[in-house]
């Protein structure tokens, strides 16, 4: 069965910790990760099912009141977005590197299941505004045209959303930087 994402993000660390515990009191859904970012904000993130999903970010949404930053569900979410979520990937090898960097938690997490589904491509981190002042950023391997791929599908999404900061390929990542991104 296909897993659902859902994230909410909140102005208020107090709020978000009360509604994350409300969320999973109302659906059948698993915590990802709930936790404080940068600036002062938090996040919570679930999975389960569509339905579970849609439940408990509603309820999260409606606990959030004046508190609410933003919002998402992604139905049939890649599978590979939850590992890059919770720094547990470790690809075999690492060929072209792409980066992707946004303004947007949400966004970045729409972004990075779109880069995945769009070429053959593995997930290195996805970081959600931990030390970033509020941005995001994901990296991802794979060879240099799936990785360019993977970065116009991202750029798609900024597009949409105008959340883009940066995007880069680098197609021969150098191996002393390889070991310094974990």
């Amino acid at each position: 069965m296909s897993k659902a994402i859902g994230m909410i993000e909140f102005t208020s660390i107090a709020r978000g910790i009360y509604a994350a515990d409300q969320m999973v009191k109302t659906a059948d859904v698993e915590i990802v990760t709930a936790s404080s970012v940068c600036p002062g904000k938090y996040i919570a993130i679930v999975q389960g099912d569509v339905a579970a999903v849609q439940d408990s970010v509603g309820v999260g949404e409606s606990v959030a009141e004046e508190f609410l930053v933003d919002s998402i569900v992604i139905p049939n979410v890649s599978p590979e977005v939850f590992p890059a979520i919770t720094g547990t990937t470790m690809p075999d090898r690492i060929q072209a590197l792409g980066i992707i960097e946004f303004f947007s938690l949400a966004t970045m997490v729409i972004a990075a299941d779109a880069i995945l589904k769009a070429a053959e491509l593995q997930p290195l981190e996805l970081r959600l505004g931990t030390g970033l002042g509020g941005k995001s950023f994901f990296t991802f391997t794979g060879d240099v045209a799936a990785v360019q791929t993977g970065i116009e599908a991202g750029k798609a999404i900024a597009g949409q959303k105008g959340m883009l900061v940066n995007a880069e390929v680098i197609p021969s990542v150098s191996n002393r930087l390889v070991e310094s991104l974990f």
